[in-house]
């Protein structure tokens, strides 16, 4: 009795190992598009300073479309697209990757320096969701100010060919 009890539960556990590798494995490396909008709640721009209507700034909300190319590579280290670092000066840690779900911290030293988490998550294989929310300080001139920012973000699938779209450097 007691051996069909262990055996049982290996096999348990040998089937989610199992499920956990089918679901990440159907996950599709080729050009995704992403949309990603950007809210501030602590701005790095003075108090009372803001943006002309139109003017392409960092700063700004407003959604913005991208496409990336995932590699199989980056599946199966981050399960999603993932942010990119400027100057390598952020970098991707604590990675916990689940079956249909990741999270990490979001680390940044230099100009911008803090920490944020990221989440993603996908229902299937062809969209993801993610969220970056970060909390650091923004070097400017001479200044630092406290900034805190979230990105929230959908991707698409768009096909396995990223024809002139180069894949991201992996962190």
């Amino acid at each position: 009795m007691h051996k069909s009890r262990v055996w049982t539960v290996v096999g348990c556990c040998l089937f989610a190992v199992a499920i956990a590798a089918l679901a990440q494995s159907i996950r599709k490396p080729g050009l995704w598009e992403m949309t990603s909008n950007m809210t501030w709640q602590q701005s790095p721009m003075p108090p009372g300073m803001t943006m002309p209507p139109g003017a392409n700034s960092p700063f700004g909300g407003g959604p913005r479309t991208t496409q990336v190319c995932l590699t199989q590579a980056m599946i199966d280290k981050y399960g999603a697209p993932m942010p990119q670092s400027r100057n390598g000066e952020c970098q991707i840690a604590n990675v916990v990757l689940r079956a249909t779900s990741m999270t990490a911290d979001w680390i940044c030293t230099g100009r911008m320096a803090g920490k944020g988490t990221l989440e993603s998550s996908w229902s299937d294989p062809n969209h993801s969701i993610g969220k970056v929310h970060f909390i650091g300080n923004m070097q400017m001139g001479p200044n630092s100010r406290t900034i805190e920012y979230t990105i929230e973000s959908s991707s698409v699938y768009k096909g396995p060919d990223c024809g002139s779209v180069k894949p991201m450097a992996s962190n």
